[in-house]
């Protein structure tokens, strides 16, 4: 790119050999364009505001409760009770930070990268920014430039474009006057003139930019399930809260009393208890931690995620299409084999490959010759024909004095050779079975006294005699074929989707290791919604796919309940890629690419996808042992509002209080446990395999607290005592909740374990601690009771919870 620009600089002053004579537009011509706002300027519109981030995540109704507790416990001067306020914050905090980093992301995508334009004006060409071209700009290509504005050749010498990155096709495409040349393509060979057509919004790249910039967040099922949990709360919050106030107030003798006495305070401080215990403040907070976590360690493998939920995404996805340009393949084409097929000496032919190899004009193919057929004696020819997309052969003549005299073609076989000419017929059809196998393939042919010299055109020599049939195969990834092995084990669907030749495709797949067939052909593709799902379970190899199939496909898959994880480098896989679950880029990727991936393998290494796949299962199964731990919580925090609101009795803890029993039973272990290793696969039915343990544990738990709390009350002990009976009773049943979910039991583990069992010790018996969340010490009769109704809880846990793994595991897809 810097390279063609810097050289059109050189070169201002000179303008192409035309055909139509065109000077460009005048000056007066562009300034009427610019006024119209026929400009290249790209629509520079936001994904979405900050504003509707800010909004989505903080003012919301949920979060509007908990900040009216949080400022009526401040406003009461109970600071000490309002502790759970940073947790709801971080909780924001991070929603926003996740969305607008998403947001960054795609307000930056840009499919355009060319620092410059070459434009023909007024009789003179010159490098202009690529905002300034106008429509009916006349672009001067040469190779090495991007496209910048879609154009319609005018005229053209042997230009060649590449359109890998919009089509997915390898090939360079040969443009000649007529043609029209996409922006966001690159010129590779050749040079010519086009003509301006489209600019800024009406442009291709500018068109698929606003489509991949369309703002989404990846698809994450624990993130789905935690915001339905949070909903059925948000919505249950209301109703329980009237209840349980009212019942506050009813203990401090009636709504009237209470307000007259300034006993509301006290009620108003157990009613904000009850609300803060039913909402699992942490469990948000946990995940977005253990996310950000496995993203850190992934960066430290060339990993780059670019939104935290991605990380589970991966360990979710059950079907993966991979782009085969630039995924599969390295995206350069290497020289395959010499096959010889004629009389002309192999020391002969070697040394004219030699040369086509190292002629600075090469196409890409023809330069893969030069490592294996080096010219060493630097002999050139006494003239030469350029390689073109449209002839499809190059040619060059030696000296008669040199043993390579005559004219020697390179090129397509059907092409050079005539299929009439009875020696060529078998060379034509052992070409035939090696492209079959999806090589390139290509022939060199002799003319001792042919010429190539036409009234306007190259003209093919006559007598043209085979001497050797070259092939070329796509250069794979070394570590594709293993890559591919881990995920077939895991049982992961594969599917190969490109632009390429079917067959081409299929070569490449059966090269790394995949069985299949000569591939499906895209252009028989149905455009049927159900028609194309049936089509994508039944095949894996798809060639000539266009950009728009690509995101129908992964549609399709979508559709029949796949989760599906995409590959690609181009800007043609940018849609498929953003419409897929998790979509993942190359190192070599396009900007727009990148900038619409959830996942980007910085150093191009294929083999680093099964390490983000057992990330992710560590991730998602560690946070899934650690819900259970939050929604267990608000089971019984529910459970526990409804009932002593019911029965009007004072809710059994403080806020502070609760917020102790929180730490020692969730908040500090669930940290530690959401960061171990666990290799687990996943299936899906997060949610409602929490909600089956959680949901029974917390109603266990809360008929404990019910059971201390009846008895203190026959008792008629104090409600400190009680209190402090109730949080002995849950932190003992919540802590054995923490037991079993932490099994299978290793020393880090149970080291955690042991050291929240102390915690509840010194916070019962340490004065400063025992002060601050207002404990107190209880009669040896009223501790023992509380124990037992600990253990008997702990008790009913451990039942619970073998009968729920007994359960899983007859599932055939439970995760155990």
């Amino acid at each position: 790119m810097k390279k063609g620009i810097s050289r059109a600089r050189k070169e201002s002053n000179v303008v192409p050999p035309t055909t139509t004579g065109t000077a460009g537009l005048s000056a007066g011509e562009v300034a009427a364009r610019v006024e119209a706002g026929s400009t290249n300027v790209m629509p520079d519109f936001s994904s979405r505001s900050l504003w509707d981030i800010f909004r989505a995540n903080v003012l919301t109704l949920f979060n509007a409760i908990v900040a009216g507790s949080f400022l009526l416990l401040l406003l009461l001067g109970q600071w000490r009770d309002a502790l759970f306020g940073f947790a709801a914050a971080s909780n924001a905090l991070i929603g926003v930070i996740q969305e607008y980093r998403a947001k960054k992301s795609l307000d930056h995508l840009a499919v355009l990268n060319s620092p410059l334009a070459r434009v023909l004006r007024d009789g003179a060409v010159r490098d202009i920014d690529v905002e300034g071209v106008v429509e009916d700009d006349v672009l001067v290509l040469r190779a090495g430039d991007q496209v910048t504005a879609d154009a319609l050749v005018l005229d053209a010498q042997g230009l060649e474009v590449d359109e890998s990155l919009l089509t997915g096709e390898s090939d360079p495409v040969g443009k000649e006057a007529g043609a029209e040349v996409l922006s966001g393509s690159s010129v590779v060979s050749g040079h010519g003139r086009a003509k301006v057509i489209r600019v800024g919004p009406a442009s291709f790249a500018s068109r698929l930019t606003a489509e991949a910039k369309r703002f989404s967040l990846v698809h994450s099922e624990i993130r789905a399930g935690l915001n339905r949990v949070l909903r059925w709360i948000t919505v249950a919050l209301l109703p329980i809260m009237a209840i349980v106030a009212n019942a506050q107030m009813q203990q401090q003798g009636g709504w009237q009393q209470a307000i007259a006495t300034g006993g509301w305070q006290t009620g108003a401080v157990g009613a904000v208890a009850s609300i803060i215990a039913m909402i699992p403040l942490g469990l948000v907070l946990m995940t977005s931690v253990a996310f950000a976590v496995g993203a850190v360690r992934l960066a430290r493998q060339k990993v780059l995620i670019q939104e935290l939920a991605a990380v589970e995404g991966l360990a979710r996805v059950d079907v993966l299409c991979l782009d085969k340009t630039g995924t599969l393949t390295l995206g350069r084409i290497a020289f395959d084999a010499a096959h010889h097929v004629g009389a002309a000496p192999p020391e002969d032919w070697a040394r004219v490959l030699g040369w086509f190899g190292a002629d600075p004009d090469a196409n890409a193919t023809a330069q893969c010759l030069a490592s294996s057929f080096p010219n060493d004696d630097g002999a050139g020819p006494d003239s030469s024909v350029a390689f073109s997309s449209a002839r499809k052969w190059s040619a060059a003549s030696f000296p008669a004095q040199a043993s390579t005299a005559g004219a020697w073609v390179l090129g397509a076989p059907e092409i050079v050779l005539d299929a009439r000419d009875a020696g060529a017929v078998p060379v034509l059809e052992a070409a035939a079975v090696l492209a079959a196998t999806g090589l390139r393939t290509l022939v060199l042919a002799h003319s001792a006294t042919g010429s190539w010299t036409g009234q306007d055109e190259p003209v093919l020599p006559a007598g043209l005699a085979p001497a050797v049939l070259l092939t070329f195969r796509e250069e794979v990834r070394p570590d594709a074929a293993q890559t591919l092995a881990y995920f077939r084990d895991q049982g992961v669907g594969l599917r190969i989707i490109s632009g390429d030749d079917p067959r081409t495709v299929a070569a490449v797949a059966r090269e790394v290791g995949l069985a299949t067939d000569n591939g499906f052909d895209a252009r028989q593709l149905p455009e049927d919604p159900e028609s194309l799902a049936c089509v994508m379970e039944d095949h894996t190899v798809f060639g000539r796919v266009t950009p728009a199939q690509k995101k129908a496909m992964v549609q399709a898959l979508q559709r029949r309940g796949h989760v599906v994880a995409m590959t690609g480098d181009g800007v043609n896989d940018a849609l498929a890629l953003k419409e897929a679950d998790i979509g993942i880029a190359m190192d070599s990727a396009a900007a727009a690419t990148k900038a619409v991936s959830r996942l980007v393998l910085l150093d191009g290494r294929f083999d680093r996808l099964p390490s983000v796949v057992g990330e992710g299962r560590r991730v998602i199964a560690n946070i899934e042992r650690v819900s259970m731990l939050f929604l267990a919580k608000t089971a019984y925090a529910v459970i526990l509002s409804v009932t002593f609101g019911a029965m009007l009795w004072a809710f059994p803890l403080l806020p502070r209080q609760f917020s102790a029993t929180d730490g020692i039973t969730i908040g500090i272990p669930a940290f530690f446990l959401a960061l171990m290793p666990n290799s687990r696969r996943y299936h899906p039915g997060f949610l409602k395999r929490s909600l089956s343990f959680a949901v029974p544990a917390g109603l266990i738990t809360a008929l404990a607290i019910l059971a201390i709390n009846a008895y203190s009350l026959q008792l008629n002990i104090g409600t400190k005592e009680m209190r402090t009976a109730s949080v002995i009773v849950l932190t003992l049943v919540a802590l054995w909740v923490l037991v079993v979910l932490s099994r299978p039991l290793n020393r880090w583990r149970a080291i955690i374990i042991v050291a929240m069992y102390a915690a509840l010790v010194l916070l019962l018996t340490l004065p400063p601690l025992r002060d601050f969340f207002d404990f107190e010490v209880l009669s040896l009769e009223h501790l023992t009771a509380s124990v037992l109704a600990g253990l008997l809880g702990a008790i009913a846990v451990e039942v619970l919870f073998r009968f729920h793994r007994r359960s899983l595991n007859a599932r055939p897809r439970a995760l155990v």
